[in-house]
């Protein structure tokens, strides 16, 4: 099958988000989208949507896309079975997976929905979720009177890092996002400070100091390969103690998208993202991108 950016898509505000967002990405990609209904058979005594309503939930939402996005080739599918399974098989052959994720009222950040969290855990491709009321506005800088605007630049991109295990997928999955939106990287490395560090300093030093300036050198060795084989990309470098996953949150108030790795973990059961991709998931109010990584 050709290359495609899939969508899970269910008539939600947030799956028509997650699709507007992925029109968008196919039109830096230069790719079609392909928008995945998935129906969970439900027993014969329950209540079960009409065939016909489903169909038209698809050939709308496929219609509206294709309104909103002239240009974009735009198909649309319905599959039956469990929506985990069937999302992470359609994630098999498409550049990206982009979901929707539910607003939280009043708060800052949304919800992934346990279908979501199950669908990164277990698909090797790269998931995007996007949150209900995401706009083209929202990824870009406001123009000199301060509106919102989708003709502007873009925000920069986010990547979290971890120096100990980078990944090379994480960070050629960052700088392409840069690079396509001609906007700057900007790479958050953060950690607690280890309760036995700083033995055998000099009198006078502190060890956040002593660890800061490690951690400041270890990024810029990771980055360095990087940066020369993207030398068109602006690359800001961040390296500091604390939460890793409050250091990102602050970080992306302002990014037009945020990227984070997730660890592929060959367990026969259970789920697992980590607890930094967890909480950004959670949190963040901009499209979260996470890559698997070995």
């Amino acid at each position: 099958m050709s290359r495609t950016i899939t969508v899970g898509l269910d008539g939600s505000a947030e799956s028509r988000a997650a699709a507007d967002w992925a029109a968008r990405e196919a039109a830096l990609r230069e790719l079609p989208v392909r928008l995945v209904h998935v129906w969970e058979p439900v027993p014969e005594p329950m209540a079960a949507p009409p065939a016909g309503s489903r169909e038209d939930l698809v050939r709308e939402a496929a219609e509206r896309l294709r309104l909103a996005h002239p240009g974009i080739p735009v198909t649309a599918e319905q599959r039956a079975g469990t929506a985990v399974a069937e999302l992470v098989g359609a994630a098999r052959d498409a550049d990206l997976l982009v979901l929707g994720s539910r607003a939280l009222s009043g708060l800052r950040g949304f919800l992934v929905g346990s279908v979501g969290q199950a669908v990164i855990a277990r698909t090797t491709a790269p998931v995007v979720v996007v949150r209900a009321g995401e706009r083209a506005a929202d990824e870009h800088l406001p123009d000199p009177a301060g509106t919102p605007s989708a003709a502007t630049a873009f925000r920069p991109v986010v990547l979290g890092l971890d120096t100990g295990r980078p990944g090379g997928t994480p960070l050629a999955f960052a700088f392409e996002e840069a690079r396509r939106r001609d906007a700057a990287l900007h790479v958050v490395h953060g950690g607690d400070l280890a309760p036995y560090h700083g033995y055998g300093l000099d009198a006078g030093a502190r060890p956040s100091d002593d660890l800061a300036r490690r951690r400041a050198a270890r990024l810029g060795e990771v980055l360095r390969p990087w940066r020369e084989r993207y030398p068109g990309v602006e690359v800001v470098e961040t390296s500091r103690t604390g939460s890793p996953a409050d250091r990102l949150l602050d970080a992306a108030r302002d990014a037009s998208l945020l990227v984070v790795g997730r660890r592929v973990r060959h367990r026969p059961v259970g789920a697992h993202i980590g607890s930094v991709t967890h909480a950004v998931l959670h949190h963040a109010t901009v499209p979260v991108a996470v890559v698997a990584h070995d």
